[in-house]
């Protein structure tokens, strides 16, 4: 297992390669701070996973990079821009779906090029295309109260998918579904990064999904939030994905990660 002890002025890629920067980010509430001088940078077409116990401030550094939040101090770029609100180069897939209630699944896919002016011909062409990338193809007129959670989570990454923002920030995707829909929402997902050629930033809490899903682990502790280690766990890539939970070495990650976090959790 390849591990690099982060600091802040430690890039983990060539910054040619790098996507998203994080550099010395802090964030407070009230009395609470949940970031201290948080650094971390995202390499470009890879997903990093964010894992770490609860309160370790993932979801806050997720949606300071998404501009959904506003850091105390501290900056984040998207490809080499600052990041002082929402842009159109990244999208935010919610842990609770967010959907319109009262649209099919084509116009909630669709929504985001409807909102930026986009012929609506044009936009239903590019959401039928991630509709069927993420499964649902025959389920375009169905509304949300008519679909199953692990389906409305995919109207939701085909939502953020259609808007063709190059950083996809996802926070805790697959926490609301069933163990059998997750498995195969995590094979979508390695499909995904693999066909899409984007920057996908996941938080979770699952320690096996981080190591199966991810080329990036930042591993953070609890509050402030920091950098305990970096894990690229890159050997699985090209191995047949039924195999991987049975690999020595996924098992030895797993382990090794838990033995790391273990004196965190509360």
């Amino acid at each position: 297992m390849s591990q690099i002890k982060l600091d802040a002025a430690q890039p983990v890629s060539p910054a040619s390669e790098i996507a998203v920067s994080v550099r010395n980010v802090s964030k407070n509430y009230g009395d609470v701070q949940a970031l201290k001088n948080l650094s971390l940078e995202f390499p470009r077409g890879e997903l990093t996973s964010l894992l770490g116990p609860s309160g370790c401030g993932k979801t806050t550094l997720l949606k300071i990079i998404a501009g959904l939040l506003k850091a105390d101090s501290g900056n984040v770029t998207v490809e080499g821009r600052p990041v002082t609100e929402p842009g159109p180069d990244r999208s935010f897939v919610f842990q609770d779906f967010a959907l319109l209630p009262w649209a099919s699944v084509m116009r909630n896919v669709a929504f985001g090029l409807e909102l930026r002016g986009v012929a609506k011909s044009e936009r239903e062409a590019v959401a039928e295309k991630y509709i069927r990338e993420v499964g649902l193809a025959g389920f375009e007129g169905k509304f949300p109260h008519q679909l199953s959670g692990g389906m409305r989570q995919r109207v939701g990454l085909a939502r953020a998918l259609s808007v063709d923002a190059k950083v996809l920030l996802l926070d805790e995707p697959f926490s609301a579904v069933d163990e059998q829909t997750r498995r195969k929402f995590q094979e979508d997902m390695l499909a995904l990064v693999q066909n899409e050629k984007k920057t996908f930033i996941f938080v979770t809490h699952s320690i096996e999904e981080a190591v199966y899903v991810s080329d990036q682990i930042a591993i953070l502790l609890p509050r402030p939030s920091r950098v305990l280690e970096v894990i690229r766990p890159s050997s699985f890539r090209g191995k047949i994905v039924a195999n991987i939970r049975r690999d020595p070495e996924y098992l030895d990650i797993v382990d090794n990660i838990w033995a790391s976090l273990r004196s965190y959790v509360e």
